[in-house]
């Protein structure tokens, strides 16, 4: 039985919180975004976290290394804006592949570290891939419904370059996640399976998406039943949904895809809804409270937390989470070889 099946069926698994709101502690600047490979870069790159990967990597490493110290199982590489099509923002299409096999290198080295130190809780590394910021579905231009500013198959080959250099850094899962236009996932999707068609590997892959607002939908107009059903030809390790909405107002959307779905069901939420600033005030022992809602009603196999949340709301949820047993779930055999 391999670490991570085994894993799944032992206990409720912890996810890692953000990534972006852990970086802001930091306050790299411009400078430090560069570094000394960049320093003459002829485009502002302060934002552009992904590249930390290559001009921070300590802080990168260090990140991965406070979650799994929270008790994470599995962290989540610094890949969210890793494709051709986001990196265009600031001229970097070109460093795509390093940064995605640099970003899964730091991730696994550190997961490495905790499983020779706990071989008794094996670490796992997901590889992050985000939406993009394009959408195969709607027209950005309200004139014209008919217009779409990117294909199904220009996502499928920018979301294949990204997989496969996640594969070949070193990680244990694909996360499809954010998910505002299932469209875009079914593109990634679809690259996935061709690498494991190519490669003949197999490797688990995770579906997350959003919910965008009161009404229940993502941001193209699916609910959550709605987009079970559209991704439920792909053998997946598990289906679930983060970001957007904090944990309170998650736990119907979860409740309809606990009850549809044998796959195992992930959940990492916001810490609430931000506030007036864009700042979330959700402390650790709040958003443990909510989630035990979660495991109330065994709703969930893996719990983490998306923007907002620190190591410190990851140890809340994992003290929590570790009084329960996992959500009974099949675990697809095609999905899972780690």
């Amino acid at each position: 039985m391999n670490a991570l099946k085994k894993a799944l069926q032992e206990r409720i698994l912890i996810l890692d919180g953000a990534m972006g709101t852990m970086l802001q502690r930091y306050n790299f600047s411009e400078e430090d975004f560069r570094g000394e490979r960049f320093k003459d870069f002829h485009t502002a790159v302060k934002g552009n976290n992904d590249l930390l990967s290559i001009t921070q990597p300590q802080a990168i490493g260090e990140v991965h290394y406070k979650y799994f110290e929270a008790g994470a199982d599995i962290v989540e590489t610094n890949t969210f804006s890793g494709t051709t099509i986001a990196m265009t923002d600031y001229d970097m299409e070109d460093l795509v592949y390093e940064l995605n096999f640099e970003s899964a290198r730091i991730a696994k080295q550190v997961a490495l570290e905790f499983t020779q130190k706990e071989p008794y809780k094996p670490r796992f590394v997901a590889g992050a891939m985000g939406p993009t910021n394009k959408t195969a579905s709607m027209s950005p231009d309200v004139n014209d419904p008919g217009f779409r500013a990117i294909s199904f198959d220009q996502l499928r080959v920018a979301y294949k370059q990204q997989a496969e250099a996640l594969i070949d850094g070193g990680v244990d899962i694909l996360l499809v996640e954010t998910v505002f236009d299932t469209l875009n996932a079914k593109a990634a999707l679809f690259a996935i399976e061709e690498i494991k068609e190519e490669r003949n590997i197999d490797i688990p892959v995770m579906i997350s998406g959003t919910i965008t607002d009161a009404s229940g939908r993502t941001l193209s107009g699916q609910t959550a039943e709605a987009f079970l059903i559209s991704v439920s030809h792909i053998p997946l390790l598990s289906v679930g949904f983060n970001c957007a909405l904090g944990a309170k107002q998650l736990t119907p959307h979860l409740e309809v895809v606990s009850r549809q779905t044998q796959l195992a069901v992930s959940a990492y939420p916001n810490a609430g809804l931000p506030n007036a600033f864009g700042a979330y005030d959700e402390t650790p022992e709040q958003m443990a409270s909510q989630i035990k809602e979660y495991l109330d009603k065994k709703l969930i196999n893996i719990i983490g937390g998306c923007c907002g949340t620190t190591p410190e709301h990851i140890r809340a949820i994992a003290t929590i989470a570790s009084e329960y047993k996992p959500r009974n779930f099949q675990i697809n055999e095609e999905s899972i070889t780690v």
